[in-house]
């Protein structure tokens, strides 16, 4: 629990005149939903973290799976805080201003004929089609259902993943074909050249490609798994979802003195 686990980072928050926080969407902030456009943050959650950015001297960051302009309805604060869309290959700062990384012609044309052989193969209604990504979503759906989807899933888009631009992973109810750079490591990775060694930085996550962040986290902040169930994680601690969240939030605020 972070009372506990969390007091000497706490601590470096009190101390220093400038933060970051790092939270994924889906899973993490905002519990999952059978239709993926209604998943809204956990009850409160918005309002700590518009505190956070607004009264805590803290810089945040909401990154998700997700296309970037996708996330700002659902997360219902304004202004905005920084979002990094399609685990990080895209950009909207809080000023509103887009930037995208750089994606091949030949991993666009891979990306192009997956979603067309997907939608050939009747799964269209299905399919998420991001800058550098297609996912195919399964949540809600019967057992069966989900067998048959995965099945053609695999048949079709794993001879597509074979070229070393571009990875195949599952995730929470889903697979995903997308460009192999287009990671939250890459973007985390980034952010900290950006940064002195000195800002206390947190990054919080629930599923595998998260992993990737707390990698590169460990060892200059705090990396922290949510969710519901403990699991093998790189993480360095586990926040059950939504109590040990919203303490951890309250806790951030309550360390840079706005709470008080």
């Amino acid at each position: 629990m972070c009372v506990a686990d969390c007091r000497q980072f706490f601590r470096q928050v009190q101390t220093s005149p400038a933060r970051v926080l790092v939270v994924d969407y889906d899973g993490t902030i905002a519990p999952f939903h059978a239709d993926r456009h209604r998943a809204k943050p956990y009850p409160q959650v918005s309002e700590l973290l518009r505190c956070i950015m607004s009264c805590c001297g803290t810089r945040l960051v909401v990154v998700s799976g997700r296309a970037a302009r996708e996330v700002p309805p659902l997360l219902g604060l304004f202004p905005a805080p920084e979002i990094w869309g399609t685990h990080g290959i895209e950009k909207v700062d809080c000023l509103g201003r887009y930037e995208e990384g750089p994606v091949s012609e030949a991993a666009l044309a891979i990306l192009a004929e997956a979603e067309s052989q997907l939608e050939s193969a009747g799964v269209g209604e299905h399919l998420e089609v991001k800058l550098a990504g297609v996912a195919l979503h399964w949540r809600g759906l019967k057992p069966a259902a989900v067998s048959k989807i995965r099945t053609k899933a695999y048949r079709i888009l794993k001879p597509l993943a074979a070229s070393p631009e571009i990875v195949l992973a599952e995730f929470e109810e889903g697979i995903e074909i997308r460009l192999a750079s287009a990671n939250k490591g890459n973007a985390l990775r980034d952010l900290l050249s950006q940064l002195q060694d000195c800002v206390p930085i947190a990054y919080l996550g629930d599923d595998d490609t998260d992993e990737e962040a707390f990698q590169v986290l460990n060892g200059r902040g705090l990396s922290v798994l949510v969710g519901s169930k403990p699991r093998f994680t790189l993480a360095q601690i586990w926040l059950k979802t939504p109590g040990q969240l919203l303490t951890f939030l309250t806790q951030w605020i309550q360390a840079c003195g706005a709470g008080q």
